[in-house]
């Protein structure tokens, strides 16, 4: 059997419909590529693309900061961390590569700690992070789902591909 790729979603807790539906098609998407989706598993970003994932008969992680009671309807499984907010270094090291759309502090807290791992963070409609004239930041940014699907598909190869 080959191994499923593993991209995580990341974004805020309270979004707006525009936000939800773009999250929704990212799932959509990602389902649709034959990918493992991981995220927080609770409401707002999180929900959307867990519905998506649903809706194409993919498969999704919840890592949940408390019990799995919290879990959105969609998540396919559902894992209690009991670590609150430390679980987004979890959720972020799970991915080969890590989808975030729009996004309070915990959403940033999130692509901070991605890019730490040196993952690659494809931003829809999320918070601007500059780069270090030092680092390199492996940051990309998408206008569609589509678009960020398709870099964080490569940027997910790339890495299995030992970065060739």
């Amino acid at each position: 059997m080959e191994r499923q790729t593993i991209i995580s979603v990341i974004g805020t807790s309270t979004a707006s419909p525009e936000q939800y539906e773009t999250a929704r098609e990212v799932g959509r998407l990602l389902a649709g590529a034959g990918c493992v989706v991981v995220c927080g598993g609770r409401g707002g970003v999180m929900e959307g693309v867990c519905r998506g994932v649903s809706e194409e008969g993919g498969v999704s992680v919840g890592l949940l900061p408390g019990g799995v009671e919290d879990a959105n309807p969609y998540v396919t499984i559902p894992l209690s961390t009991g670590l609150g907010e430390v679980r987004n270094v979890a959720v972020v090291s799970a991915g080969e590569a890590i989808v975030s759309i729009g996004g309070a502090f915990g959403t940033l807290s999130e692509i901070g700690f991605a890019l730490k791992l040196g993952k690659t963070v494809v931003a829809l409609g999320t918070w601007e992070v500059r780069e270090s004239p030092d680092a390199e930041i492996p940051l990309l940014r998408a206008s569609t789902p589509y678009e960020a699907v398709e870099l964080a598909l490569r940027s997910a190869e790339r890495n299995r591909d030992g970065g060739r």
